[in-house]
């Protein structure tokens, strides 16, 4: 069985493209057996994840139910005995008449037809709420995939300081001997060591939890990849905020409120079909006993006042799809919220990068080999030496966090807006790929 359709699945990778192609393009393209790049885990997430495979299901649930809303009334086979097991003459069958009748009820005020339109509203629907679902977990995925990338620059920062630490320890153990530096500071010097290769190892742990959470997407129990590819300091180009949020107005997000809104019209349409009453017919055959002779019956009945008994069924209804339109407006208002803050994080983030790359790091890398190299030479003291360390190595965490949070919020705009920031280069490399078979549930089919 195919996850979904073939114009559905061309949808939902192009979705996921989406999501990608704003993000390095090293992020989104290298591969090697080892790496894992973002649209390898997307494409794999778009193959097995249980969550959206489950919407091929749904979608078999409506078809089936609009095959059944399809029909027209049956038609009942009836037989009717009268005159028989009473007194006297009656005694027994021999007076008994039996009458042989089919019978019915004519649909009146189109009631199959909106049965068949409130289905077809609801499969409809489904496609929406698929799109945004697959959203949904690839913004989840991305999100879970950038993290895994900070740590990645994390772990290679605790590196950075568990080397100078080292360097550091040894450098005073060194001045020690020479009896220039009181012990306590070798001591200091080699706890800071010792915390050093404790953060380290935590970072590495956490890593290994990141790759279990990002193959849990596709599946997997046991990743299979060792790192993952992409640049945290790339973050393309941006359009405005108000392009931004024209594109949201269309998005699976806000769809889905205009197709519940269809549903909802349908069901107003179906409750007003009830206030024409159905009319119940019919037509027989009945055998006289006495006489041996047979006669055609026929009869109709109509309910009486129906209009009136269902007019709390169409308030229903027509409060309910006045609901939806609320709902929408509200929504809209909560993603406008949303978006507005991550473009101002985005834009925020950006540029602290900038200035902590080009401004921050260099000053600081020269503060602290100045430092050490005064140290050495007597000038400055070794809480000089550690400050000017640990500036160095906050400002560079900083830097990640930056990044982290700046490609988060982007990844959060893509999955907002359904679109990336270079969603037409990528549109026409990948417009014809279509997401493989769903093989790891089988084919429930067969």
């Amino acid at each position: 069985m195919r996850f979904t359709s073939i114009n559905g699945c061309r949808t939902l990778y192009l979705s996921a493209v989406f999501l990608i192609s704003g993000l390095s393009p090293h992020l989104a393209y290298a591969d090697t057996n080892t790496d894992l790049t973002l649209k390898k885990a997307i494409a794999q997430t778009l193959e097995q994840n249980p969550r959206l495979y489950q919407y091929s299901f749904v979608k078999d649930d409506y078809s089936a139910q609009r095959q059944t809303q399809s029909l027209r009334p049956v038609i009942e086979l009836g037989l009717e005995v009268e005159n028989f097991a009473g007194s006297g003459e009656l005694r027994g069958f021999d007076s008994a008449e039996a009458t042989l009748s089919l019978s019915s009820v004519i649909e009146m005020g189109g009631k199959r037809q909106a049965r068949m339109s409130l289905v077809d509203a609801r499969l409809a629907g489904v496609q929406w709420l698929q799109q945004a679902a697959t959203l949904d977990v690839l913004g989840k995925l991305t999100q879970v995939y950038i993290n895994g990338l900070a740590s990645q620059e994390n772990i290679a920062l605790a590196n950075e300081a568990l080397d100078l630490s080292r360097s550091l320890f040894q450098t005073i153990k060194s001045s020690a001997k020479r009896g220039v530096t009181p012990e306590a500071e070798v001591m200091r010097a080699q706890v800071a060591v010792t915390q050093a290769e404790i953060r380290l190892a935590a970072l590495l742990s956490k890593f290994e939890r990141q790759k279990v959470s990002l193959a849990s997407f596709w599946g997997e129990m046991n990743p299979q990849f060792i790192k993952l590819t992409g640049n945290l300091f790339e973050f393309g180009t941006s359009e405005s905020f108000e392009q931004l949020y024209t594109r949201i107005k269309k998005s699976p997000a806000i769809e889905v409120f205009a197709s519940e809104q269809r549903i909802k019209d349908a069901e107003v349409t179906l409750a007003r079909t009830n206030e024409k009453s159905d009319i119940t017919w019919q037509a027989g055959v009945r055998r006289f006993k006495e006489s041996d002779d047979a006669a055609l019956t026929a009869g109709f009945s109509i309910p009486l006042f129906s209009n009136k008994r269902n007019q709390g069924e169409v308030k229903v209804a027509l409060a309910r799809r006045n609901a939806v339109e609320y709902a929408r407006l509200d929504a809209l208002l909560q993603l406008h919220t949303k978006l507005f803050e991550a473009y101002s994080l985005r834009q925020q983030n950006i540029e602290a990068v900038d200035q902590t790359q080009n401004t921050s790091i260099p000053a600081l890398e020269k503060a602290l080999n100045l430092t050490r190299q005064g140290y050495e030479n007597g000038r400055y003291s070794y809480l000089d030496l550690i400050t000017a360390q640990e500036e160095l190595l906050a400002t560079k965490q900083a830097l990640i966090d930056a990044a982290t949070n700046g490609l988060v919020s982007q990844a959060l705009i893509e999955q907002l807006t359904s679109e990336a920031f270079a969603q037409k280069r990528i549109l026409k490399k990948h417009s014809q790929l279509i997401p493989p078979r769903a093989n790891h549930i089988g084919n429930h089919n067969e």
